[in-house]
């Protein structure tokens, strides 16, 4: 009998993810990485220093329900997305250490973080609202890889941090829909992917924000008007996070998933482009 959980939307196979080992080295990465610009290089630190402590939780949310998942191919994709996750985080928490290297306290601040979200606000909300909680941020980080593998900004970071970012995009893609199938398994009711979403862009937002400006209240010699500067430099290109905002209105779509936009061939073709495409 065929296995209704082996293609997803519109009937197209599902995406079967494959765990790299990327071992990159960030010894060589200057303080001012991406467009030579303070703001830019924080805000983009700030994201990435969101990432392992929060794909940790993701790992947990969809393990939480792995007993219930009788499909073999859904079980087979969700550990691969457990695979996935773990080498972003251990990439990024590498990362960490150059900042450390280069002055930046950031321990206060990651314990902080890593507190409220996860030992005081995860545990606070039932099972199935911290996997819709993941749903929504797969899908916002899924749209921000779609613009990492299609727009030239990438092109203005340093050679590691291209390679780290373009590398964890194409696999956000490649497993893009396997937490959103999963909760699609265990309670697929529009108002509980909502309320996940809500929690997700709020959460996201405020904690991307809050690094952001702990990083920047670290550079000394920063004005206000170079901010302003920067900032609007950074606009003008379209760093702005218009991606999110699209990625919401499509979100709110009723019947929306998040292989109606196919973007695997973007993830393929960088892959292909570096040479593991197999792992």
């Amino acid at each position: 009998m065929p296995d209704p959980a082996a293609t997803s939307a519109g009937s197209r196979p599902a995406a079967m993810p494959r765990i790299r080992k990327m071992g990159l080295s960030f010894d060589q990465v200057p303080r001012r990485w991406f467009f030579d610009s303070t703001f830019v290089t924080h805000s983009a630190n700030a994201l990435n220093m969101l990432f392992p402590a929060g794909e940790r939780m993701f790992v947990r949310s969809v393990k939480h329900y792995l007993p219930q998942i009788t499909s073999p191919t859904l079980k087979a994709r969700v550990r691969a997305f457990f695979g996935q996750e773990g080498s972003h985080g251990h990439e990024h928490e590498r990362a960490f250490q150059i900042l450390e290297a280069q002055g930046y306290e950031i321990r206060p601040w990651l314990e902080r973080y890593e507190r409220l979200a996860f030992q005081w606000l995860e545990p606070s909300f039932p099972p199935v609202l911290r996997l819709s909680t993941t749903v929504a941020l797969e899908h916002f980080t899924a749209a921000m890889a779609e613009v990492a593998l299609t727009e030239d900004f990438l092109d203005h970071a340093h050679p590691t941090m291209q390679q780290l970012l373009r590398w964890h995009a194409a696999e956000e893609i490649e497993h893009k829909s396997v937490a959103f199938d999963v909760l699609q398994q265990v309670d697929p009711r529009y108002a509980v992917r909502m309320v996940g979403m809500v929690l997700g862009l709020v959460g996201l937002l405020a904690f991307w924000h809050s690094g952001t400006q702990m990083l920047l209240r670290q550079e000394k010699d920063y004005s206000r008007a170079k901010r302003r500067q920067e900032r609007k430099a950074a606009r003008a290109r379209g760093q702005d996070r218009k991606a999110i905002a699209k990625a919401l209105v499509e979100y709110l779509r009723p019947g929306f998933h998040p292989d109606d936009r196919d973007t695997s061939p973007l993830a393929r073709a960088y892959l292909e482009q570096i040479g593991r495409l197999e792992g």
